[in-house]
C-alpha cells in the first residue's frame, strides 16, 4: 500500500476539529423501525468511530414534512422519540472518539429503488415530476417551499442542540434539492425556476441561509451535491467550469462551508477536455472555483461501483495510490468512504497502520445487516 500519512492530517472546519481526513459517507440502511433510530444504530456508528474515522455523516434522515421519505426504514430527524434516538447515537460516537453530523434529507418525488412503499401524503417536488417527462405527486406551492425551508432550519437547530458537530444537507442524486437544480425536473416560472443553474439554485441557497441563521456562524454546514442522478447516471448540471461556478457560488455565499462532491468513481476527471485524463475531479474543481473546503467520494478502497452493490455485486479491496496522489496535491480536503466501512468498521485504523493485508472485500450481503 502507498504510504497514507496524508490521510491522517488533522483538519478544522469552523468550530469542528477533525483528527484525520477520513469521512464515513452517508449510506441509506433502512433499519429505523417507525422512523426511530435505536441502540443498534448507536452501536453501528460507534464501531466506525472506534475504528478511526474522523467524521461520520449519518444515513439520510428526513425533515418534518408529510412525504419527506420514500422508504419506511428511513429515520426521522424530528419528533421526541427520533431525536432521543439520535441523542444516543451522537453520544456513542463521541465516546468512540469521532465527530458526527446528520445528513438532513427530503426525497422529493423520487421513488426508492429498494421498495414499492409510498408515503401516505402526496409527494412534492418543484414541478410534480419524478424524472424528465414523468409526472408524480404535486408541484410545491410557495407555502410548501417556505415550510420546507423552515423544517430544514429546525432540524439543523435540533442537531446542534443534541450535540452534533456539523450537519449535511442532501442536495444530490436526484432528490428534492437536485430536482430544483435540474432543468429537466424544474419547470417553474417563478423565482425558484429559471433558465440558468444559478437561478435554479435559489431554493437550496435559501435553505442554507435559513440553516446558517439557525445554527450561528461557527457551526459547519456541509452540502452534498452531484452531477449524476438516480434517474439518469449521465446527467450533468454543469458542462463547463463557468456553469459550475454559477451553480456553486451562490450556495457558498449563502453559508456552505464544505461541498461534498459525489461522483461514482473519485479518480475520474470532471472536465478532461480542459485538464486531461488525470485532471481535477468534481471536488477538485469545486474547491478551485469557490474556495470552499471539499469532500470527494466514489468507490474508495474498492474495485466496483457502489450502485452495483444494490444489485448484489461485491467488490475487492483496492489500492489507495490514486487517492493518496490527489490528497498530496491538496486537490480536495477530505475523502468519504462508504462500502469499505460497511464491510470493515476498522478500515481506517488498518489503513493508518499499513495493515493492507487485513483489509476486507465488500460482500453485498452485508447490506442486509446493521452491524
Amino acid at each position: 500500500m502507498t504510504a497514507t500519512d496524508v490521510l491522517f492530517r488533522p483538519f478544522r472546519i469552523g468550530a469542528m476539529e477533525l483528527p484525520n481526513r477520513i469521512v464515513m459517507a452517508p449510506m441509506t440502511r433502512s433499519f429505523a423501525v417507525d422512523g426511530i433510530p435505536g441502540a443498534a444504530h448507536a452501536s453501528y456508528y460507534r464501531r466506525r468511530a472506534e475504528g478511526g474515522v474522523g467524521l461520520i455523516l449519518s444515513e439520510g434522515t428526513v425533515i418534518d414534512r408529510p412525504a419527506s421519505r420514500n422508504d419506511p426504514g428511513v429515520p426521522f430527524f424530528h419528533g421526541d422519540a427520533a431525536l432521543a434516538g439520535w441523542k444516543g447515537v451522537i453520544d456513542a460516537v463521541h465516546d468512540g472518539g469521532a465527530r458526527m453530523g446528520p445528513q438532513l434529507w427530503h426525497t422529493g418525488a423520487l421513488k426508492s429503488f429498494l421498495t414499492e412503499w409510498v408515503p401516505g401524503s402526496p409527494v412534492e417536488s418543484p414541478s410534480g415530476l419524478e424524472a424528465p417527462g414523468v409526472e408524480r405527486g404535486v408541484a410545491m406551492s410557495d407555502g410548501d417551499i417556505a415550510d420546507t425551508i423552515a423544517a430544514f432550519a429546525r432540524a439543523a437547530s435540533d442537531a446542534k442542540r443534541l450535540g452534533f458537530d456539523t450537519i449535511e444537507l442532501h442536495g444530490a442524486h436526484g432528490y428534492l434539492f437536485d430536482q430544483f437544480f435540474w432543468a429537466a425536473t424544474n419547470r417553474r416560472n417563478d423565482r425558484y425556476g429559471g433558465a440558468t443553474i444559478g437561478e435554479r439554485s435559489r431554493f437550496a441557497a435559501e435553505v442554507v441561509a435559513a440553516v446558517r441563521a439557525s445554527v450561528g456562524p461557527d457551526f459547519p454546514i456541509i452540502l452534498r451535491l452531484s452531477q449524476w442522478k438516480v434517474q439518469d447516471f449521465t446527467a450533468r448540471l454543469a458542462e463547463t467550469p463557468d456553469l459550475m461556478a454559477d451553480w456553486l457560488t451562490p450556495l457558498v455565499e449563502a453559508g456552505v462551508d464544505v461541498l461534498h462532491c459525489s461522483q461514482r468513481r473519485f479518480w475520474e476527471p470532471e472536465f478532461p477536455d480542459i485538464d486531461g485524463e488525470h485532471g481535477l475531479n468534481f471536488a477538485g474543481w469545486a474547491k478551485k472555483l469557490t474556495g470552499a473546503a471539499t469532500i470527494s467520494v466514489g468507490s474508495v478502497g474498492l474495485t466496483g461501483d457502489f450502485m452495483g452493490a444494490f444489485g448484489g455485486e461485491g467488490s475487492s479491496a483496492a489500492k489507495l495510490d490514486k487517492l493518496v496522489e490527489r490528497m498530496e496535491r491538496d486537490e480536495f480536503d477530505l475523502i468519504a468512504v462508504g462500502r469499505a466501512l460497511i464491510a470493515d468498521p476498522a478500515w481506517s485504523e488498518k489503513v493508518r497502520t499499513g495493515n493492507s493485508s487485513a483489509l476486507k472485500d465488500f460482500d453485498a450481503a452485508s447490506l442486509a445487516k446493521l452491524v
